[in-house]
C-alpha cells in the first residue's frame, strides 16, 4: 500500500506593497520671489510614494531625470517619462505619484516669469511639455536640494549667474512643444473609482460590465457617464489610459511585443492598430514624436 502524501497547500499571493503618503515639501522654502521668479528644487522619490494632494500660489513644472511619475489633478491625470513635463498652473490642486523609483525635479515660476519668459500661452491649463536637452540641463543646474534650502545664490556671482539660468529657462518653457498626453478624469464619484482602477490595472478586467460591478453600477449607467463626464466612450477613454501607459513602458525600452502583452494584447499587431485606430500614426512614429 502506498504511502498517502499530505496535502499541498497552495502559497499565498504576498499582499501588495503599502504605499508611501508623504507631504510636500515646505513650499515656501522654495517659493519664487520678483527676486528669483524662477526656483527649482530635487526630489529623490521611492517606487509606491505618493506626495499628497495640495496647491501652490505659484505655477510648477514637474518632471523626472529618470523614472516615470503620474501627476493627478481634479480634472485630469498624466503619465510622464522623462524629457517630458507636466505644467501645473497657480492654485491647482495635484498629488505626484512614483511609478516607478524616480529623481524627480521641480520648477516653481513666479506670476511675473510667464510675461517675462513670451510663454503667455503655457500658463493657461495643465498640460505636458517637451524637455529639450537643454532645459534639462539647466533644470539640473538650477535645482535646489532639501538639505540646501537657499540655494547656491550665496554671492553676487551666483546671483548672477542663476539670473542668466531662469531667464534662459523661461526662454526654454517658451520654445517647448505642448503634447497631448493627459487622460481626462470624469467628477462622478462612481466613474471617477472605475477610472482610477483602469489607471491603476487597465488589463484587470475585459469587459466594462465587469468594472461596473466593482463600482455597484450597471454597464448602461457607466456608459451613460462617460459620454456625459467625458464625452467619449469608455473604449475610447481606455485607449487613451492603455496609451499613456504604453509610453511609460516604452520610455523603459520595452519591446513593442513587451508592451503589447503587458496591455493585454495578444500581439504586437493587434496593439499596432489600436494605437494607429486612436493617434492615426504607428506605434513607433507615436512613441518617437510624444
Amino acid at each position: 500500500m502506498s504511502p498517502v502524501k499530505p496535502r499541498q497547500t497552495p502559497p499565498r499571493p504576498a499582499p501588495p506593497r503599502a504605499r508611501t503618503s508623504v507631504p510636500p515639501l515646505d513650499p515656501l522654502r522654495y517659493a519664487p520671489s520678483m527676486e528669483r521668479p524662477v526656483r527649482a528644487k530635487a526630489r529623490l522619490m521611492a517606487h509606491h510614494m505618493d506626495i499628497q494632494a495640495h496647491h501652490h500660489d505659484w505655477g510648477q513644472l514637474v518632471f523626472s531625470i529618470n523614472g516615470v511619475v503620474r501627476v493627478n489633478t481634479a480634472h485630469a491625470t498624466f503619465l510622464v517619462p522623462p524629457s517630458r513635463a507636466v505644467w501645473i498652473p497657480p492654485r491647482v490642486v495635484h498629488a505626484v505619484t512614483a511609478v516607478e523609483r524616480c529623481d524627480l525635479r521641480t520648477l516653481y515660476l513666479h506670476g511675473s516669469a510667464g510675461e517675462a519668459g513670451g510663454a503667455q500661452g503655457v500658463w493657461a491649463d495643465c498640460r505636458v511639455l517637451e524637455v529639450s536637452p537643454l532645459l534639462r540641463e539647466l533644470v539640473l543646474q538650477l535645482a535646489i536640494h532639501p538639505e540646501d534650502p537657499e540655494g547656491p545664490a550665496t554671492t553676487p556671482q551666483d546671483q548672477a549667474r542663476e539670473r542668466c539660468i531662469a531667464s534662459l529657462v523661461l526662454d526654454e518653457l517658451g520654445r517647448a512643444s505642448s503634447l497631448r498626453l493627459g487622460v481626462d478624469l470624469p467628477q462622478d464619484a462612481r466613474l471617477r473609482k472605475l477610472c482610477e482602477a483602469v489607471l491603476a490595472n487597465p488589463v484587470r478586467h475585459a469587459a466594462l460590465a465587469d468594472w461596473a460591478a466593482e463600482v455597484g453600477a450597471s454597464e448602461r449607467t457607466i456608459s451613460r457617464l462617460f459620454r456625459e463626464q467625458l464625452g467619449s466612450s469608455y473604449a475610447q477613454w481606455r485607449s487613451q489610459a492603455l496609451l499613456a501607459h504604453a509610453l511609460a513602458l516604452a520610455a523603459r525600452k520595452r519591446p513593442m511585443s513587451l508592451i503589447a502583452a503587458e496591455l493585454g494584447y495578444g500581439s504586437a499587431s493587434a496593439f499596432t492598430a489600436m494605437v494607429k485606430r486612436t493617434v492615426g500614426m504607428p506605434p513607433s512614429r507615436f512613441f518617437a514624436e510624444a
